[in-house]
Formats: structure tokens, sequence, C-alpha cells
């Protein structure tokens, strides 16, 4: 059956399948934790302070972005089938740890070894698509992943009515989601394999840590999409953490609609801004090789208009406005988040992607960790929303004008020239 035969074409897109629950799992954590913020804090009063809420979201953010190279070397010199396997055990298991934490510091330490288990995923995923998926298919087998993050968040953001309903509350969310991971687990141990690799890419992976980062970080075009992919990332965790909370806060809603009104919405349009802009990309890049730049480029500038009129928004008094910009959000990150390593695999040979993407992580999830902790300060300090979210909408301009400075080259060996 070619859907089971990794030389098989079928089998590129079963790759992406058997990926798609456990970038669901990855996301509908973190985005659980957000939309049941207040009952977490209610039940564990020594957390006390936003800012050391902030500290919560930031250390997972740290501790995900120090491992993240670490991850993505281990799945360039490896096996990335394995690395992806044993992620999901680590998940697992951190999951359901974290329903059973009573304390400010234990929580603290359950978020940070999340980030242990997060980092070796993402890089090896993608870095395993691209790998089964070259030119033609590369943006939509992404996207049709990055759709599998989405409906986590969206399950997610629905996790905060569990979390106020008597029968089950936050600590059950958190048991359950850890024993579907440990399930999941074995077809997918089972299912998923390594995409075959040539003598000379296998001799290629072989070279030392010194000589991977000095090609990588010696590349310009690699250092602009580190930058790129840093900028918008940062409005989007503000997105992801907080809006549930500032949705609560600004329009006087209950928890559970603050945290479906502050996910639903911009996460819908998420999935159909990843398969429009997968597809876009995929077929723009036929007449050029700056395709899919041109259509993270436009997602971007969606993003950046978008923040300016989240921040607006508590001045009309209408959740509506809010929840129409958060769409607009949505459907500019689906074209954003769905092109990153494809351009990726446009500056950097194929053994250096998932240690690219790693590093890409590394800067990205530190400064989005930094931003975490930034906005709950900002917000103890009273600062207005609107002027919070344009600071952040400001570096979506400076970002698009840094991806279309990328010089696109054709490195994928059978791939033909566009």
């Amino acid at each position: 059956m070619k859907w089971l035969d990794e030389k098989g074409a079928g089998y590129a897109w079963t790759v992406v399948v058997l990926l798609v629950p456990v970038a669901l799992l990855n996301y509908l954590d973190r985005q659980m934790l957000a939309a049941m913020k207040f009952s977490v804090m209610g039940d564990i009063p020594d957390i006390q302070f936003e800012a050391n809420w902030g500290k919560i979201l930031a250390l997972f953010k740290w501790t995900y972005a120090f491992l993240s190279p670490i991850g993505g070397f281990l799945a360039d010199r490896f096996s990335r089938r394995h690395v992806i396997f044993g992620s999901l055990i680590v998940w697992s298991a951190i999951t359901w740890a974290t329903g059973h934490v009573t304390t400010y510091q234990q929580l603290l330490v359950t978020r940070a070894a999340m980030g242990i288990s997060e980092a070796f995923y993402i890089p090896a995923a993608l870095a395993l698509i691209a790998d089964y998926h070259a030119g033609p298919t590369r943006s939509r087998a992404v996207s049709l992943h990055q759709i599998g993050i989405y409906l986590g968040v969206i399950i997610g953001g629905f996790s905060g009515y569990a979390a106020d309903h008597p029968d089950f509350g936050w600590r059950w969310m958190f048991d359950t989601c850890g024993i579907v991971g440990v399930v999941y687990a074995v077809p997918l141990f089972i299912l998923l394999k390594n995409a075959p690799r040539s003598a000379a890419r296998v001799e290629a992976a072989k070279a030392s840590p010194k000589a991977v980062a000095g090609e990588l970080l010696g590349n310009f075009s690699f250092i602009l999409l580190v930058l790129y992919f840093t900028l918008p990332a940062m409005a989007g965790w503000i997105v992801r953490d907080w809006m549930p909370a500032i949705l609560k806060a600004e329009f006087g809603i209950g928890q559970g609609k603050a945290g479906v009104s502050a996910t639903f919405y911009w996460v819908v349009a998420c999935i159909f801004g990843a398969a429009v802009g997968g597809w876009l990309a995929d077929r723009w890049t036929r007449r050029t090789m700056r395709g899919r730049i041109y259509t993270s480029a436009i997602g971007t500038a969606c993003i950046t208009v978008a923040m300016f009129g989240v921040g607006y928004s508590p001045q009309t008094k209408a959740l509506w406005v809010a929840v129409l910009f958060l769409a607009l959000f949505g459907w500019g990150w689906g074209f954003f988040d769905s092109n990153n390593m494809p351009i990726l695999c446009q500056v950097a040979r194929p053994h250096l992607r998932a240690t690219g993407y790693g590093i890409m992580n590394f800067v990205s999830i530190s400064c989005g960790g930094i931003a975490d902790w930034f906005f709950g300060i900002l917000r103890d300090q009273k600062v207005p929303l609107g002027m919070i979210l344009g600071i952040f909408a400001s570096f979506g301009i400076i970002s698009v004008l840094l991806v279309l400075l990328i010089k696109p080259r054709q490195l994928d060996p059978d791939v033909p020239r566009v």
C-alpha cells in the first residue's frame, strides 16, 4: 500500500496526517493554560500577580527556546522519527503532571519541563515533512500540519468551560490530555518512518555542531529569516497567551466566552489562511522562486493591521470588532505560518533544516517570553491596551521589509529549478 510505503508518493501525505494529532496536542496544552488562567490562579493562590503569570508563560518559552537548536540538531544528525516519538512521550507525562501541581513553584517546574518536550517536536516534524514534500507540494503540506496546531488552539479555547464545570475542572483537562498522548504514541511509532536519504546527505549530516552553526549563521538570508520569523511571532504569543484575559477584562465577559472569543474565530481564520496561503505559495513559486516570500509578506501585513485594530477595539465597546480584527490576524497568520519552513528550505541545505528551524525557534521564543513578561508588567502598570499592542504591531512593519530582502535558492537537488 502506497500510504504505508515510505518510498511511495502517497506516504508523503500519510506522514503529514500522522503528525497532525501531535501538533494538535502540543498547542492544545499551551492554549488550555491561557483559557483556564482564572481557574488556575484561583486554585493556586500563591501565583498572586499578573507578572508572575507572565513568568510562568515566559519560563516555558525560554526552556523551549534554549533547547530548540539542540532538538533540531539531533533530528538532523540522527532519526527524526525517534525524536518526534520521544517528544510525545515526554509531553504526555508532563501534561499529566501539570494537572497535579499545588503550588506556584511546582507549576513553574512543569511548564519549564514542557518546554523540553516541545523543543524537540516542531523542528523534527517540519523537517520530516520537508524531506517528503519537495517543490510543488511543500507549502500545502506544511499548511496541513499547521492546521493541526490551529485545531489544538480551538479545542484549548473551549477548555475554559471545562474549568468552570463542577464535574470537570482544569486539572481534569490536563490529566485527560496526558493519557491521550500516551495512547497515540503507539500507532505513531509503528507507522511513522524516516525519509530515505542519499549517501551524500548522510555524510553531510555528520558535520560538527560548530560547522553547522557556522554555515547557518554565516548565511545572511538565514539571519534575515530568523529576524522575520521572530518579530510577528511576538505578537502571536500575546494573542495566544493573553487574549482570553484581555477580552474578559476589556469587555466584561465570562471566562468561557472570553476563551472562545479569543481563540475560535481567529484560529478558524488561520485554517482558511493556511490552506489558501499554502496553495498560493506553491502556485506562485512555479512562476518565481520568491513566491513563498511574497505570500508570507502579505500575511505579515495583515497581522500588523490586525494588532492595531485589536488595540483600538475596546474604545468601540463592541466585542465583535475585536473578534473581526482577530480573524484578520488569523488569516494573515495562516499565510505567514505555512511558509516559514518552505522559505527556510530555500536558504538552507536539507541536512541543516531542523537545526535551522531550532535556531529560529530559539530566537523567536526567547523574545516571545520577554514579550509575555513585558506585557504582564505593562498591564500591572495600567498602560492602555492600544499603546501596548501598537508596539507589537510596529514590529510587523519592520518584518515585511526584512523578508523581502531574502534571496531564495534551489537547494533540493531532485527538484527542477523554477
